[in-house]
């Protein structure tokens, strides 16, 4: 929920800075805070004793693939659609559509990634998707529809495809995952900006796009995200993001005195309704899991985890966790649970 809620403020709060600081700009300023905040945070933890490297497991080589995917995604393509987007959308309108991006990620990590889905979150899906269109309805313009509008759905399908990507980055290291990802796709589109005869605005409002930056679009966000696709799955994860937009109409309605057209408040309880239905859904029926042996922070009171340990692995942490390289016997039983990390089995339809 904590991510939802940051989320939701991406919009109205990169509205509000786009009248100083120019588009490309703004979009290398977002994802550089993410990154930069994301490693001042590491820093820290590291020099007081908190963090503890064995803990999580860092990216490897065969990783290497999902990292640029996501920056390329999550990182430049995401952000820079969404600022081009924004100023010929209502703010509280542009939250809501971003609600899309539950839509997508649904939808990628179901076709795609083979994610199970159920009957009741395919009709949340269609309720949200109606919403979306009905937003996007523009009589006045080109074939009745709304081109920032559209951006703002682009927007949502590079984030969704973020988000699946990022799932097989779910079980590495969260804080080292955003660094990279934010630094790298920050640093890149300020090159563009800079050739495109675009200037850094004030000192202020570069530490302000950096906050925005680390608090709604990478960075803390961005770790909260990782853990929550660690242990709950892209589709489901996806489905928790769906109340993030409801929190970014609150934020729009207190920063800007525009009010949204008649269609939004069609809109809106329709895609109440479709969120309400991807959140409060349940899942649970005998399954079975293969042997596996891989390695990503885990804790030993959960129903997956009983393994032995050798005389080199990790101490705990204080919160009863560590990384290791450790084997997965085969196992069949039937509890409550969400395609995670060790729940990505076929289903019987």
């Amino acid at each position: 929920m904590a991510t939802a809620i940051l989320i939701g403020g991406s919009a109205p709060f990169t509205k509000l800075l786009l009248a100083d600081i120019r588009p490309l700009v703004l979009a290398a300023l977002v994802s550089l805070g993410s990154g930069c905040g994301a490693l001042l945070f590491s820093l820290t933890r590291t020099a007081t004793g908190t963090r503890r490297s064995h803990i999580e497991a860092p990216p490897g080589r065969s990783e290497i693939p999902w990292l640029i995917g996501v920056t390329l995604f999550g990182g430049i393509l995401a952000p820079v659609t969404l600022v081009y987007s924004l100023p010929g959308t209502p703010a509280a309108t542009a939250a809501l559509l971003l609600n899309f991006e539950a839509v997508a990620t649904t939808l990628i990590a179901a076709t795609i990634f083979g994610e199970w889905v159920s009957h009741r979150v395919w009709v949340a899906l269609g309720c949200i998707t109606a919403s979306c269109l009905l937003l996007t309805w523009n009589p006045a313009a080109g074939l009745g529809l709304s081109l920032p509008a559209l951006g703002i759905l682009l927007t949502c399908l590079f984030w969704a495809v973020d988000n699946n990507l990022g799932q097989r980055l779910s079980a590495k290291d969260p804080l080292l995952v955003i660094v990279i990802k934010g630094i790298g796709a920050g640093t890149a589109t300020l090159l563009v900006a800079v050739a495109a005869g675009e200037h850094l605005p004030a000192p202020t409002a570069v530490v302000a796009a950096m906050i925005v930056g680390f608090l709604c679009y990478g960075g803390l966000t961005s770790i909260l995200f990782l853990l929550a696709l660690r242990g709950i799955g892209a589709a489901r994860a996806g489905s928790l993001l769906a109340v993030s937009p409801f929190f970014g109409v609150l934020f729009s309605l207190l920063l800007f005195a525009e009010l949204p057209a008649g269609a939004f408040y069609v809109a809106l309880p329709v895609m109440a309704l479709g969120a309400w239905l991807m959140v409060s859904e349940k899942h649970s029926h005998p399954h079975r899991h293969p042997a596996t042996v891989h390695e990503h922070r885990h804790r030993h009171d959960d129903l997956h985890h009983d393994h032995d340990h050798e005389a080199g692995d990790p101490p705990l942490s204080a919160a009863g966790e560590h990384s290791h390289v450790h084997a997965h016997a085969e196992l069949a039983h039937e509890h409550p649970h969400q395609p995670d990390i060790h729940h990505r089995h076929l289903h019987r339809r």
